[in-house]
This record gives structure tokens, C-alpha cells and sequence, in this order.
């Protein structure tokens, strides 16, 4: 394999692993920067009921596109001839937004906790982690600022 094309595939390579380094998580022991020093509503309440589920992450337009465009670049190193680069291309598009949207749009165990509040009212919190975190009877906090919503062990 030449320098070229070792080159090309490092670089889709390394665009892979970054792009899987992206990928987000709700778990409620991580606070995101932009949520620090904001004041949030709490309030008490008891575990109802807990139940497993996958959160399925939405796949990423910029992923897919990213993918797709160094996929490009890397197939159309790899041919020798304008025709054999300009398969390569499109064949490296398609297998790089493939891989790209399968990157950002994967999954992760998360846990439906559903809360009675001290004011009798039942809700429900989908959250990173799994049912063995919580059960039913525990004394929890439900936090908001709004936007983003926790349920934590007291």
C-alpha cells in the first residue's frame, strides 16, 4: 500500500474515533458546562416504579456528513485513473456516511424511574443508567432546570 493511500485510510480512521468521542451522555451524575450556576427546581418524592430501557440516540447529520465526505476523500486516493478515483469517491462516500451515522446514532442502556412527588403527583424520568440504581420505595429528588431533568438517590 502506498503513502497516499495509508495516509487516506489513517485519516478516515482517526475522523471514526472522533466522531465516536462526540457521542453525549444524560447521566445524572454528569452536569454539562452550560448547566453550572443555574439556580434548579427540586422536588421530593418516592421511586413508584423502575423499568430497563435503550435509549436510542438520534442520528447526527454532521456525523453522516462528515463521514460521507472523508469516506470520499480516502476512496478517491485509493484508485489509480480519473475513473478508478471517481468510483473510489462515491464508493468512499457511501461507506463513510454509513459508518459516520452509525457512530452518532447508537445506543445506551438507560432506566425509566417513575416518581410519586409529596404532592401525589406521578411522574416519569428517562435518564443514562440502569433499573439496579433504583427501587421502588427509595427517597429521591427530582431536579430541573427547565430543560434537563434528573431523578437522584437521597
Amino acid at each position: 500500500m502506498n503513502s497516499t493511500r495509508s495516509a487516506a485510510l489513517l485519516s478516515l480512521l482517526s475522523a471514526t474515533i472522533l466522531l465516536g468521542a462526540c457521542a453525549t451522555t444524560s447521566n445524572p451524575n454528569t452536569v454539562q458546562a452550560n448547566q453550572t450556576g443555574r439556580a434548579q427546581s427540586v422536588q421530593m418524592g418516592s421511586v413508584y416504579a423502575v423499568r430497563d430501557v435503550t435509549i436510542q440516540n438520534a442520528p447526527s447529520r454532521v456525523g453522516t456528513a462528515t463521514g460521507a465526505v472523508l469516506g470520499g476523500i480516502a476512496g478517491s486516493t485509493l484508485g489509480s485513473g480519473s475513473r478508478a478515483n471517481a468510483a473510489g469517491a462515491v464508493g468512499g462516500a457511501v461507506v463513510g456516511g454509513a459508518v459516520g451515522n452509525a457512530i452518532t446514532s447508537s445506543t445506551q442502556p438507560g432506566v425509566e424511574i417513575t416518581v410519586r412527588l409529596d404532592n401525589n403527583e406521578l411522574v416519569s424520568v428517562v435518564q443514562a443508567g440502569t433499573a439496579n440504581e433504583f427501587r421502588v420505595g427509595d427517597s429521591v429528588r427530582v431536579t430541573s432546570d427547565g430543560q434537563t431533568v434528573r431523578v437522584i438517590r437521597n
